[in-house]
């Protein structure tokens, strides 16, 4: 919806608003249609306007209700602000707009920090109390909606993007040489609070925090739902299980239409985005647009899934846009791609979502993506050997880690090495929490509250937010999910995974798309380093300041530019791009 930015002092000073216009200019993009900055004593919030619900002035922010002396600034969408709304109204509130913005202002007033608990959506806002000084921000249950901090002794600065806070000044851009060892061994996921630069943190997600005039903070965690099965789920059959899902997704996939504006689909062709597009269809929506990529193949792998979204569009008779990329756009996006991203992300598909998201946002402003269901309905490959693991850490690590401590070691100059094995010791402790009847709950509830949150999910809000695009993902709605928790893992795991939303996507979408082999989002030109892409890592590794930086050592880097398809890690990702993103990432953003 939005990028929300702003500053708190805690010594007497007031913000600075050259700093915060700084990151207001850095978070543009995300909200091309209008602009709005409050300063009041020693906080100042600002924010960047994706208009979608109530495109009304009155609606722009950061919103002020003097009558209940509280300033918003706020980034996502209350998919359930309508009935908030009239629940309020009989309270005896009054209210001057008719968005979400202001709903989330009267439900803090009438329900003070629980009033997260009650809305269904995704969000990252800060509200400012004018009598008592007071701070809170929040981030929702799945961090759709990011929050940066910069933090002092004396204040802290927030935005939506890391590069936001970087263009302000002042931060530490010094490596954190913890989120280092995430990011080489935990496949790029930094869990927060932690960012790859040590003066950059982030609000961790279904989190409150509350900021007294001092400085004290006080964080909760208000949702945590348990992976586990209680004994009146003993006699549900495969089949009701179907249609609970069935009925809660249909409403997941409902609500995300709330807009005062058209909302498209992101049309992959596999099983997730084809259901909703199913489902949008059967709740009477024509002329539904939804949009696919593809790129040019390589090695002889094929570059796009059109086949499939093709069959799709027909089916449901949407209107349809195709996007091919050819070899030389591709290589041109990759500058903005980097520069787009708030953390360094390997996944070879950024740029294709980056690519299709500037063309989408040509057309619509608000679509919804298929994100989450492989964490939440357990479509990955690396859960069926978790069934009967008895180290279910170590067994999690063997498929998912990119490399172990030993093997970084080697790879890493050592003054940048830590001395445990920092992200294995991370997992275990998350996987061994209560709440998770069987390791592969456990394993499911780690992936869909950690690293999704910190590679799919932020891929998506970073790449389609570059572009003014909101995306909404129903597989996050969290009341879908907390039913997906109570399901036993075996009705998830079965026929090649994601058993129970096949059985779903059974009764609304074709099968051709449903019995094929997993697809991803191919971008074979990356996966497969050679010709202009090899040269441009090689020169991002060689430059000057890489080798300042001194991250990596020498005969490493060595073995990986002379042979690149030698050295693939077990999620079959490219070690050269990993470090090489990593690079030129830190060099977009002037680090």
């Amino acid at each position: 919806m939005c990028g929300i930015c702003g500053e708190i002092r805690f010594d007497g000073a007031q913000p600075s608003t050259p700093a915060v216009a700084r990151m207001m200019e850095a978070i543009a993009p995300r909200g091309p249609d209008g602009s709005g900055l409050v300063l009041h004593n020693a906080v100042a919030l600002a924010h960047r306007r994706l208009s979608i619900i109530d495109l009304s002035v009155k609606a722009r922010q950061p919103m002020v209700d003097a009558q209940l002396g509280l300033t918003i600034a706020f980034n996502g969408c209350i998919y359930n602000y309508p009935e908030l709304r009239a629940e309020l109204e009989a309270k005896g509130y009054d209210f001057f707009s008719t968005g979400d913005t202001e709903v989330i202002v009267k439900a803090y007033h009438a329900w003070g920090t629980d009033c997260v608990k009650r809305f269904k959506g995704m969000f990252a806002f800060v509200i400012h109390e004018r009598d008592s000084g007071r701070v809170v921000m929040a981030r929702d249950r799945f961090g759709i909606k990011p929050l940066y901090l910069a933090e002092t002794d004396h204040s802290v600065r927030f935005a939506s993007t890391l590069p936001a806070l970087l263009a302000a000044g002042d931060v530490d851009t010094s490596i954190d040489r913890y989120a280092l060892h995430n990011y080489m061994t935990f496949h790029a996921v930094v869990p927060p609070p932690r960012t790859i630069i040590n003066g950059v943190r982030k609000l961790p997600p279904a989190t409150i925090r509350v900021i007294e005039p001092t400085g004290k903070t006080t964080d909760s965690v208000y949702w945590h739902p348990p992976y586990q099965r209680s004994p009146d789920h003993a006699n549900v059959t495969s089949e009701e299980w179907r249609d609970r899902v069935l009925d809660s997704l249909r409403t997941a996939v409902k609500r995300r239409m709330v807009a005062d504006v058209p909302v498209g689909v992101l049309l992959s062709g596999g099983v997730d985005s084809s259901v909703i597009v199913g489902l949008l269809a059967e709740e009477g929506q024509h002329g539904l647009m939804t949009f696919s990529v593809g790129f040019e193949e390589a090695n002889g792998e094929k570059g796009d899934e059109f086949q499939y979204s093709d069959l799709i569009a027909e089916r449901f008779d949407t209107d349809h846009h195709k996007i091919f990329v050819p070899g030389s756009e591709l290589m041109d996006a990759l500058p903005g791609t980097f520069a787009a991203m708030s953390e360094p992300m390997v996944s070879y598909d950024n740029v294709g979502f980056y690519l299709l998201s500037k063309e989408v946002s040509k057309h619509i402003k608000v679509v919804q993506s298929g994100q989450g269901a492989d964490e939440v309905f357990g479509g990955y490959h690396w859960y069926p050997p978790l069934g009967d693991s008895t180290d279910v850490a170590s067994d999690y690590a063997r498929v998912f880690f990119d490399r172990s401590h030993e093997k970084l070691g080697r790879h890493i100059n050592r003054e940048w090495l830590v001395d445990e094995d920092y992200s294995r010791d991370l997992v275990a402790r998350h996987l061994g929490r209560e709440g998770a009847d069987t390791p592969v709950d456990a394993a499911l509830r780690l992936d869909s509250h950690v690293m999704l949150v910190d590679d799919p999910v932020k891929r998506v809000d970073n790449m389609t937010m570059a572009w003014g695009l909101e995306a909404r993902v129903p597989f996050l709605d969290h009341e879908l999910v907390e039913l997906a928790a109570r399901i036993p893992p075996e009705e998830k795991l079965r026929d090649g995974g994601k058993g129970i939303l096949k059985d779903v996507a059974r009764k609304i979408v074709p099968s051709e798309v449903i019995d094929r082999k997993k697809g991803y989002f191919p971008v074979p030109q990356l996966k497969y380093i050679a010709g202009p892409y090899l040269e441009m890592i090689r020169d991002a590794l060689h430059s000057q300041a890489a080798r300042e930086r001194g991250l990596f050592r020498e005969t490493y880097l060595e073995r990986l530019l002379e042979k690149p398809s030698d050295h693939i890690t077990p999620l079959r990702g490219s070690e050269l791009w990993q470090v090489g993103l990593l690079e030129m990432w830190l060099q977009a953003q002037g680090v």
